[in-house]
């Protein structure tokens, strides 16, 4: 992959251009290559545990790629996505993301700063959020601003994002370095998350605002942290 520098803010969405060149390669990304692999891993932990899947919100849908495996495992009679790149958002919104006609979808193209301080007539509370490769463009203060209302309105949340770490590996491993992305150690992300958000396994979350130890469905308390 090539280095590519544009003048905009990674939190409010990106060009065609930085599409094109960030994405070229696209089979070597994780959430892309192995969408199917990451949805069915989902499915399985939700199933373990008892847990229903009924609704799902998409906090930067990208390409669609994760986004419409999880529609295609999981079947929500509900599905909302947001997107703030104009261009990608444009090219997505033309695709068939689910083929279940009783699932609800609506897109969005809209950052998530925006939509976590849009003043809802009615807030409804998804079951299941993706959020994938996106606080790495987000500030500290925007980070502070979107999570406890991200943990207000979704039970369970699919995390992940580059460490600081991860992302020189991408320099050295792909020779990919992403102007827009902002280094932080695995340490911080903690430390801005757990108030929110309890770690209940690999890249899964669960709401402070819905569950506690009494009342989680996930009853293995040594993997709780």
């Amino acid at each position: 992959m090539k280095n590519h520098k544009i003048n905009e803010v990674g939190a409010k969405g990106f060009s065609k251009d930085y599409w094109e060149v960030n994405y070229e390669s696209p089979d070597e990304m994780d959430n892309i290559v192995n969408a199917k692999e990451h949805a069915e891993y989902m499915r399985s932990i939700f199933a373990l545990e008892g847990v229903d899947i009924s609704s799902v919100i998409d906090f930067g849908f990208g390409m669609g790629i994760l986004f419409k495996e999880v529609l295609k495992n999981f079947k929500p009679y509900l599905a909302h996505g947001i997107e703030p790149s104009q261009y990608i958002f444009e090219q997505v919104s033309k695709k068939k993301l689910t083929s279940i006609e009783s699932t609800k979808l609506t897109l969005e193209n809209c950052d998530l700063v925006s939509w976590a301080t849009k003043d809802l007539k009615k807030e409804k509370t998804f079951d299941l959020a993706l959020c994938t490769s996106v606080f790495q463009y987000l500030t500290d203060a925007e980070i502070k601003i979107v999570l406890p209302i991200m943990a207000k309105r979704v039970r369970f949340m699919y995390f992940s994002v580059p460490t600081d770490l991860e992302l020189k590996r991408q320099v050295s491993d792909l020779d990919f370095k992403d102007e827009y992305a902002i280094h932080r150690t695995r340490e911080k992300y903690v430390k801005l998350i757990k108030p929110h958000f309890t770690f209940i396994s690999s890249r899964l979350l669960e709401s402070k605002c819905h569950f506690d130890e009494e009342t989680t469905h996930f009853t293995d308390l040594l993997f709780r942290f």
